[in-house]
């Protein structure tokens, strides 16, 4: 009896930015569920989401999925993922309906990856193409009576450029349009592909957007407006192309179709258990130490990363590790003692630095201690550069009515004191120690990538790379996904076939951006500004929980 009325059609709702593989206490078949208890449709891995199509496509009574999408926020590189996924789905066999309230580039482009593409008639498509809005504080800081005093090397280590410049440079502008070239032009050849239509027309669809549901179906944006409660008739061609078909009962969620097979899957307790593949992650602004709570942003302290190497480098059930960065540097000490924390598990089992989002400045410097760097084509790669200073804030005491006075006892004992700018000695202390810290990241960066300090020196300077374009130039070693790069590391440890994942580390902590320029002005920083990126899909990181 079950056999016969199981769902035509499978519901499946992508929100959010689901992970790419849950943790395996949590892990059930095809849906994954989490604290939060999301609906029963909901995709909560990229992994599970890939099992339950594999099993869909299996079971000819099913004629496909619905994938409602709903403020879908992945990076570039899970968008990717899901593409692929759907376009397997399809080459089964299979259909795809891909319905939404409103979308924007990155869910038109899944949508494209759909037969067919619908809106709510409510609905929007903000199709604009891509925007990125760069910051200068140096004017605004100055009114208020705090000066800015920093120190870098590197031309286009842009970061320092917030607080010091009254507008931005030409360097800023630079970088920023060579990463929205790139977004831009893979955009249009998405589109393109998708709804069959030539790169012109593309350009001509993303210069008269955004669109009503309405106007985008009319246009041949999208293929038809259709309401929520609407979507089991059209899926079943009830009032269009016949009634339904007699085998389907319509459409429902994964937990629903399991339910009504006469022989559901089960996944047996396995004798020997699978070999385990550790994934540490450098998440966020590297502090030194355990990290702490603030106000803006994810951190990785030092501490808490070594700690999570040494703990997978013990593990002899964990064959292989996987560095996840996701971050845009921070402290020069702290970065240095991760690289040699991951250099020192390098030394027993195979290493594979994953980049899906920001491997930048002291990011990419951790990332160097691993065999090999992966990063998606997309991710933001590079930023060899190094920035230090402080901010004088005696102007804006002064306008308060806040006096202070500094007494000393040695020649640079204020030299961090924010009552006063750098004296001329102090500068040149500054200046060498920036310029040391430099010629030091260079050599670490030379030896990893098997290359001489001059030719390093001609990448670095904190210019940017995407993962496509750090690839060409030899920043990194290959340009494929997280699967493929977990993969790769179980192939180096020569541990063929399945494996679990076990996270060591990764707890979310907060950091101010502006508490680590005010007290780590005397180690240096290697940090890319992320404040003038507003990129969709780089936010702070894959949540390992």
């Amino acid at each position: 009896m079950g056999a016969r009325h199981r769902p035509a059609y499978v519901r499946f709702r992508l929100t959010g930015d689901p992970p790419y593989r849950a943790q395996p206490r949590r892990r059930s078949l095809g849906l994954l569920g989490g604290q939060n208890r999301p609906e029963p449709a909901t995709v909560t891995s990229l992994e599970g989401f890939r099992e339950t199509l594999e099993l869909l496509a299996k079971d000819p009574k099913v004629k496909g999925i619905l994938l409602e999408l709903e403020d879908l926020a992945v990076p570039p590189a899970k968008r990717d993922v899901l593409v692929k996924l759907l376009e397997g789905f399809r080459g089964a066999g299979k259909r795809v309906v891909a319905w939404a309230v409103g979308v924007d580039n990155l869910g038109y482009q899944v949508m494209c990856a759909a037969d067919e593409a619908l809106l709510s008639p409510a609905g929007r498509l903000e199709l604009v193409g891509y925007a990125a809005e760069a910051m200068a504080l140096g004017e605004g800081l100055g009114r208020i009576g705090v000066q800015a005093h920093f120190f870098r090397r590197g031309e286009y280590k842009t970061m320092p450029e917030l607080f010091t410049l009254p507008h931005v440079s030409n360097i800023q502008r630079e970088v920023l349009e060579s990463f929205l070239d790139e977004r831009y032009a893979e955009l249009v050849d998405t589109l393109a592909k998708g709804r069959r239509r030539t790169p012109e027309q593309v350009r001509a669809w993303i210069d008269g957007g955004p669109y009503s549901a309405r106007r985008a179906a009319a246009e041949g944006l999208i293929d038809g407006v259709c309401d929520e409660a609407a979507l089991p008739e059209r899926l079943n061609g009830k009032g269009s192309e016949g009634e339904a078909d007699e085998e389907g009962e319509g459409l429902e969620p994964m937990p629903m179709y399991l339910a009504r097979l006469p022989w559901p899957p089960v996944r047996w307790r396995r004798l020997r258990p699978l070999p385990r593949l550790a994934v540490v992650p450098v998440s966020g602004m590297i502090v030194t130490g355990k990290g702490g709570s603030g106000v803006t942003g994810q951190m990785a302290g030092s501490e808490a990363v070594v700690k999570a190497l040494r703990a997978a480098g013990r593990n002899r059930r964990a064959k292989a590790v996987v560095l996840y960065v996701s971050s845009s540097g921070g402290s020069a000490v702290a970065s240095e003692i991760i690289l040699e924390a991951v250099q020192r598990v390098a030394k027993k089992k195979p290493v594979i630095a994953f980049v899906d989002r920001v491997a930048a400045s002291g990011g990419y410097m951790a990332a160097l201690g691993a065999k090999e760097i992966w990063a998606t084509p997309h991710a933001i790669v590079g930023s060899i550069g190094v920035f230090a200073g402080k901010f004088d804030t005696s102007g804006l005491m002064e306008k308060v009515g806040v006096h202070r006075t500094l007494i000393t006892r040695g020649e640079n004992a204020g030299i961090y004191s924010s009552t006063r700018g750098f004296t001329e000695h102090e500068r040149a202390l500054m200046e060498a120690e920036v310029e040391e810290t430099y010629q030091a990241f260079l050599e670490h960066v030379a030896k990893a990538r098997g290359r001489t300090k001059e030719e390093i020196h001609a990448l670095g300077e904190g210019r940017v790379y995407s993962g496509t374009r750090a690839l060409a130039v030899g920043l990194v070693d290959r340009t494929e996904g997280f699967e493929e790069a977990c993969r790769r590391a179980m192939e180096l440890a020569k541990v063929p076939g399945r494996f679990d994942l076990q996270v060591y580390g990764g707890g979310d902590r907060r950091f101010s951006l502006l508490k680590l320029l005010l007290g780590g002005s005397h180690a240096g920083t290697y940090a890319f500004c992320p404040t003038a990126w507003s990129l969709q899909g780089f936010g702070e990181g894959e949540r390992f929980e």
